[in-house]
């Protein structure tokens, strides 16, 4: 989890705040929601900080007279007893518009936005359900380069009407260096401390800010990236008529912290290169430097999608969906460009679920039912199928069904993928071709089956035999021979590279873009680092890569 050091400050007044008298006045900050019985009041009397929990439903003169019991405590610190303050009654009231509200109105609607309380001499404006910072986090690692966005949790705020503002420690001062959300340290931070002040609003009024710290210094990146000669070719966006679509398997940090990880699968890595805070820097340069209209991940987990990645993609224009594996900490994210494309509709399934509900299915369910030991294992299966119709902003008239998986994994699993796929294919025909009236696929993902495999040829081929090598593919028991069809017509939209997953003991291509052919084209493909660059620390993941695997980047058109 992100750990950055929080600094809660009231700052004493409300940024922004209006001029004039109210402006002089102290803050009684007063949180009241319907659905919770209680509501909460803030303010600070005689120098301390006083908060009373009262029911909403009690009248309003109870809770004013615990304010005055409170304040007659305060005065009591000095010469005089504390029985003897506490008998000397502090004037209090309640004023809306110049007229006292009454004492036995509930305090639910006595409490006013703009409502003036009088405690003895001292005056406070009611500021009711102000915006308020809830969290807010910088993550421990922070590198030159790498665009940076804290975690942010607001209550009556909205973060784009909120402020944001970026310093960075000059010796003992701070020196401000930048505003907004998203903030990318430069040479100028190497070796500073860095702090952001965020002031939440909701585009009328102004809360409290709240300061967030990194607990070290800004660091240096490893200077040169795996993914530099890419970006480089990515540094436009796709042009009119076309979008640019990714897709990438992250790599888990559930999985890449594991002994198994360090040990077995990827000795050569550093622990600080596989290290989640180190990694999350290199994908938010990267997956920010494609610029891409469609983005799909796989191994995301949610506190990556709701932390470390998916603010920086949303304040870049991205709009973001997730979707978690069942009984599993990780799972897939797609994204897409709200400048491009409006969501329609969200169409996500089990596929292990799928099987068994989805009545166009019910012809596998029977034939599977005659196969005991591959059913039980694919219903044990927890992955998912994600499935986002999107429409272009340009000409609402073409519109695109994206899809993203993440494959049954085991090297003898091919019968099982075949089987995920083919429910995964008859739920695309579904929502494609039934509920979108024939819209074009773009289906993405880590299928974890090679380009020789019984699941490549049944995808771009529309059809796998029962005699296929794959229905054996973890012996006889498991065997599920069946012929099976899907009714789109399907390329792997960057082809077969030699590789898309590398690491010391194996080396294949995995994941891929499928996308229907008869409507979409390939504009342009963004060719993977070279063999020479892929193995220069071994494999991958390494200090300049963030993952086992690479990300497939091309440029679609439609036909």
């Amino acid at each position: 989890a992100l750990l950055g050091k929080l600094l809660v400050r009231a700052m004493g007044e409300a940024a922004g705040g209006s001029g004039g008298q109210e402006a002089a006045m102290n803050r009684a900050v007063v949180r009241a929601v319907p659905e919770e019985p209680k509501l909460s009041i803030s303010l600070e009397v005689g120098g301390s900080r006083r908060n009373l929990q009262r029911e909403q439903k009690e009248p309003l003169g109870r809770a004013l007279a615990r304010l005055a019991a409170s304040a007659a405590k305060g005065q009591g610190k000095g010469k005089r007893g504390r029985k003897e303050a506490q008998e000397e009654r502090v004037p209090v009231c309640l004023s809306y518009e110049g007229r006292e509200v009454p004492e036995e109105e509930p305090n639910g609607s006595a409490w006013r936005e703009g409502s003036v309380l009088s405690v003895g001499s001292a005056r406070y404006l009611v500021e009711r359900n102000p915006p308020a910072v809830l969290e807010l986090e910088l993550p421990r690692v922070v590198l030159v380069g790498a665009p940076l966005c804290p975690r942010l949790r607001l209550e009556f705020g909205r973060p784009d009407t909120s402020r944001f503002e970026w310093s960075r420690r000059k010796e003992r001062d701070w020196e401000q260096v930048g505003t907004g959300r998203v903030f990318t340290p430069g040479e100028a931070e190497l070796g500073h401390g860095l702090k952001v002040r965020a002031v939440p609003g909701d585009g009328e009024r102004w809360g409290l800010a709240v300061e967030a710290e990194v607990e070290g210094l800004v660091e240096a990146g490893p200077g040169h990236y795996l993914c530099d000669a890419r970006l480089r070719q990515t540094e436009s966006r796709a042009g009119a008529g076309t979008f640019r679509t990714v897709s990438y398997n992250i790599l888990a940090d559930v999985y890449a912290r594991t002994e198994l990880s360090r040990d077995v699968l990827y000795p050569y890595c550093p622990a600080r290169a596989l290290g989640a805070q180190y990694r999350h820097n290199l994908l938010r340069r990267e997956l920010s430097g494609y610029r891409a209209d469609v983005l799909c991940l796989q191994e995301a987990e949610r506190d990556v999608f709701e932390g470390a990645l998916g603010p920086v993609l949303e304040e870049l224009g991205m709009e973001g969906r997730y979707l978690e594996k069942q009984r599993q900490h990780e799972g897939l994210a797609t994204f897409y460009s709200r400048d491009r494309f409006r969501l329609l509709g969200q169409h996500d399934i089990s596929l292990s679920e799928g099987l068994l509900s989805d009545p166009r299915l019910s012809d596998l369910r029977e034939r599977l039912s005659l196969y005991r030991e591959a059913r039980e294992k694919l219903l044990k299966r927890s992955s998912v199928l994600q499935v986002l119709v999107l429409e272009s902003i340009e000409d609402p008239s073409r519109r695109i069904c994206v899809a993203n998986t993440h494959l049954y994994f085991h090297p003898k699993g091919g019968n099982i993928r075949l089987l995920q796929v083919a429910v995964a294919l008859a739920h695309l025909g579904h929502v494609a071709n039934e509920l979108y009236g024939g819209i074009p696929v773009v289906f993405c993902g880590d299928f974890n089956s090679l380009p020789d495999t019984g699941l490549h040829r049944f995808i771009k081929g529309g059809a796998v035999g029962e005699d296929d090598e794959d229905w054996t593919s973890n012996g006889e028991e498991e065997q599920c021979n069946m012929a099976l069809t899907h009714p789109f017509k399907l390329t792997s939209a960057c082809g077969e590279p030699a590789y898309t997953n590398y690491i010391g003991e194996f080396h294949g291509c995995l994941d891929y873009i499928f996308i229907d052919s008869a409507r979409l084209a390939v504009e342009r493909i963004i060719p993977l680092p070279t063999h020479q660059e892929v193995t220069k620390y071994r494999a991958l993941p390494s200090i300049e890569h963030p993952s086992d695997h690479m990300a497939l980047v091309c440029d679609l058109k439609w036909t």
